[in-house]
């Protein structure tokens, strides 16, 4: 696939912006693919073999669509960080970027010879963004870390279930994601304090990928310290939130409905059919409401089971009470709205050794007039590297050779 920037006329938010990537997996390419969204130009360092998420989830093909969605709008350069040439090609294009972001276990960068002082030295103006499992301090920065360990450690997988199972997980990569999220925010404050010619010596960014999970959990901890209160695995309940939850339509399929608010529950219980309930003073507060939770959802149950899931839509949507139907991937892939917003774009990719137009996640957030753009779903393998090292590191024929024999896969233990 060929990716030609010169075709591009419009100013785009990040336009100017060069992010070097130094991650693999996933905390640290989603917080890159987000700038590169938005215009920025991201150089995606992989090792020789590449990123390990090129092969997650791929039946087909030599890499999956999970790494064509998360790699999208960057440059694929192979290097060999365990070489001389490696470190000597990645410490120039340190020596060019605006945002450096790397998720391995803390020391890794530093043992590499490219830790924290050496970026300041390279490039005093720089913002090194470090990702890791517990963050770079602390008496566990030495654990390794994948996300699923760090959703357990925040707390999350404890009140995730069924109360009567083992601990669950939800079926994306929550940690990782947030944490990525967290990324971009971090570098983008410390960006506009650049900016505004009040940056700080540090400039850099440490997330722990338990921190961010923690981070969403609200009340979890000063509840159990004002109450006591150790929250529990509730299934698809949430403590205090009634009524609220998944049900059953006529024709097998789920709408979540949220009604937990006083005025919208008194609209859901006029819709079905029991205003004297939406009367009921005893019902106006959440207390109330939690002391006749099996009752509530027994009745809202009740009406969504005799009707088909358009009506149940529909009827709630008059009412103006919060509601969702419970989607699958084909589902999404064929709603109008999806497609309106621009939330589901099609890409002519190779699948099969046939083309194909396959549908791919659009770009979040939506900025009417600085739109961000799928410019390129992610790349081949070093597509970029040859191109990369001579205009943006500015290495000669023969440096450029050199790196281009040592990018051929080997066995090498994980960094990570």
């Amino acid at each position: 696939m060929s990716h030609d920037e010169s075709t591009e006329t419009e100013r785009m938010p990040l336009d100017g912006l060069r992010v070097l990537e130094l991650g693999n997996y996933i905390a640290a390419p989603f917080a890159s693919r987000i700038f590169g969204d938005f215009g920025a130009e991201v150089i995606k360092v992989e090792k020789p073999g590449g990123d390990e998420l090129r092969d997650w989830r791929r039946p087909v093909g030599d890499t999956s669509m999970l790494f064509r969605t998360v790699g999208r709008n960057k440059k694929s350069v192979v290097l060999d960080l365990r070489t001389p040439e490696g470190i000597d090609a990645v410490k120039r294009l340190m020596a060019a970027s605006d945002v450096i972001i790397e998720n391995f276990r803390p020391g890794t960068i530093e043992r590499w010879g490219i830790g924290p002082d050496v970026v300041r030295e390279l490039n005093p103006d720089a913002i090194l963004v470090r990702i890791s499992g517990y963050g770079q301090t602390g008496p566990y920065r030495d654990r390794a870390g994948f996300g699923s360990a760090a959703e357990a450690f925040a707390g999350l997988r404890y009140i995730t279930g069924e109360p009567d199972r083992p601990a669950a997980r939800s079926a994306a990569s929550m940690a990782d994601t947030v944490a990525g999220l967290y990324a971009v925010i971090g570098a983008l404050m410390l960006l506009l304090q650049r900016a505004r010619g009040r940056a700080s010596e540090a400039r850099v960014v440490d997330i722990g990928l338990y921190e961010g999970v923690f981070s969403l959990l609200e009340s979890l901890v000063p509840e159990y310290d004002a109450y006591g209160m150790v929250r529990e695995r509730s299934g698809g309940k949430l403590p205090g939130v009634v009524p609220m939850g998944a049900y059953p339509c006529a024709d097998g399929l789920e709408v979540v409905i949220g009604g937990n608010a006083s005025s919208v529950f008194q609209r859901l219980m006029t819709v079905i059919g029991r205003p004297d309930l939406a009367a009921d003073e005893s019902l106006r507060s959440a207390q109330g409401r939690q002391a006749r939770e099996d009752e509530l959802n027994g009745l809202i149950e009740g009406w969504t089971r005799g009707l088909p899931l358009a009506e149940v839509q529909e009827a709630l949507d008059r009412a103006g009470v919060p509601a969702g139907p419970v989607y699958d991937a084909p589902s999404i892939a064929d709603d109008p709205h999806y497609r309106e917003r621009g939330m589901v774009e099609e890409h002519e990719i190779v699948v099969d050794d046939e083309p194909r137009l396959i549908r791919f996640p659009g770009i979040v957030p939506t900025l009417p007039g600085a739109e961000g753009k799928t410019r390129w779903l992610g790349p081949d393998l070093g597509e970029h590297t040859e191109a990369v090292l001579r205009d943006v590191a500015g290495l000669n024929d023969e440096e450029v050779e050199a790196i281009l024999a040592q990018a051929q896969p080997k066995e090498s233990a994980d960094a990570r």
